[in-house]
């Protein structure tokens, strides 16, 4: 099963190197590798440029998170779709295994579990999600999109992410899809990313708790 993993970024030259060692460092080899980068001034360019790891690079200017997020998507080739963005890395080297193992011909996405680490790599918070069950949305219920991966011919028949929204636009396309498409989901009760805290997270969820 081949997977194409996007990882967005701008000026990132202080995060981006753990994030795709973390990448270069997994068990599995089947995926590609994409990076969409806003168009960076510093030398994230040449740090990413140093890795053979990495199969797409696109570098201009965007209009935020969610045409990157698209701009990804439309080069992916992979039968899954999956994010890891810079400052980020997988919780384990099996990650993306366990990720590409949950998948059968039943499930259209899978998700699971990530804790939330400062930059001395202090835990502050883990995401411990559950299955999706109809109507789970209205209480609060998402899953952490760091942990999303989805067939791309669902992206293909629903739809992308909406660039009119900022900060929310993951918690939009995940409900469309499992509350209102019903496509078939499936909770991998184990953690699989550790996301730093700060800057668009910090920023969404403020968002989402007014949604």
């Amino acid at each position: 099963m081949n997977l194409s993993l996007i990882t967005i970024c701008y000026n990132s030259q202080n995060s981006i190197e753990k994030t795709i060692e973390s990448i270069e460092n997994q068990t599995t080899n089947d995926f590609e590798y994409i990076i969409i980068d806003g168009g960076s001034t510093d030398k994230t360019i040449d740090i990413i440029n140093k890795y053979k790891i990495v199969d797409k690079l696109v570098s201009e200017p965007d209009n935020g998170v969610y045409e990157a997020f698209n701009k990804g998507i439309k080069n992916a080739t992979g039968e899954i779709i999956g994010v890891l963005n810079s400052d980020d890395t997988f919780y384990s080297e099996n990650s993306l295994k366990v990720i590409s193992d949950a998948f059968d011909d039943e499930t259209d996405c899978v998700f699971g579990d990530l804790i939330y680490t400062n930059h001395k790599n202090e835990i502050k918070r883990v995401w411990k999600g559950s299955p999706f069950n109809k109507g789970s949305f209205k209480t609060g219920w998402m899953p952490a999109h760091q942990t999303f991966y989805c067939r791309k011919n669902i992206y293909e028949k629903y739809g992308i992410f909406d660039e009119s929204y900022k900060i929310a636009g993951d918690f939009e396309l995940m409900l469309r899809f499992l509350e209102k498409n019903k496509i078939k989901s499936k909770y991998i009760s184990q953690t699989l990313v550790n996301m730093k805290i700060g800057g668009i997270l910090k920023a969404g969820m403020q968002g989402l708790s007014k949604l």
